[in-house]
């Protein structure tokens, strides 16, 4: 039983990290990247659909981003969403590709780009607490429906907190490795 929680707890954290890494990918670094439009959304066929259903996002250049759109009556769409997106891109269609250059960041752009990634680390932080917070609430209730000692719940509560301890310094290193990423010119 307890070693149950310690695992489902260990997947949570795990799964909150992933999902970290998952948007500081969407970050730009300006370094093309099929991943820099995986947050991107548009309108097509009565769904928002993510810009890789409707078309083939590749890199063929280290500053060049296209898209192949499959069905050509959605590219003006696919156009609109990245310009719209917030990103600083500014896409061009050519028949059913659409290609996207990327800019250089300007100082300024890298610093806002470094503090959404701290912003990430922070959430990211909050949800592997709240995690921690469940394992505890679990253990204590443990103890309190007689199912284990008072020891063996402190033991099991401060290997919880090593657990998130573990996870908050993951955390905090992909941070900095994407701020180190942001930041080179």
């Amino acid at each position: 039983m307890e070693d149950t929680i310690i695992a489902d707890l260990r997947k949570r954290m795990d799964g909150s990290l992933h999902s970290l890494k998952h948007s500081l990918n969407g970050l730009r670094t300006g370094r093309a990247s099929a991943s820099l439009l995986d947050p991107i959304k548009i309108e097509a066929y009565g769904n928002l659909m993510p810009i890789n259903q409707v078309g083939t996002v590749s890199v063929p250049e280290s500053k060049l981003i296209s898209v192949q759109v499959w069905d050509k009556s959605q590219v003006a769409l696919v156009e609109k969403a990245i310009r719209e997106s917030g990103l600083g891109l500014n896409p061009m269609s050519d028949g059913n590709l659409v290609r996207v250059p990327i800019p250089d960041l300007s100082e300024e752009r890298r610093k806002e780009l470094s503090k959404k990634a701290h912003e990430y680390g922070e959430n990211a932080k909050i949800a592997v607490r709240n995690v921690r917070r469940d394992g505890m609430e679990a253990f204590k209730k443990l103890e309190k429906d007689k199912q284990i000692s008072e020891d063996t719940s402190h033991a099991r509560c401060d290997e919880v907190q090593k657990l998130t301890d573990e996870f908050i310094k993951k955390i905090d290193q992909a941070v900095v490795d994407k701020e180190k990423d942001i930041m080179t010119v």
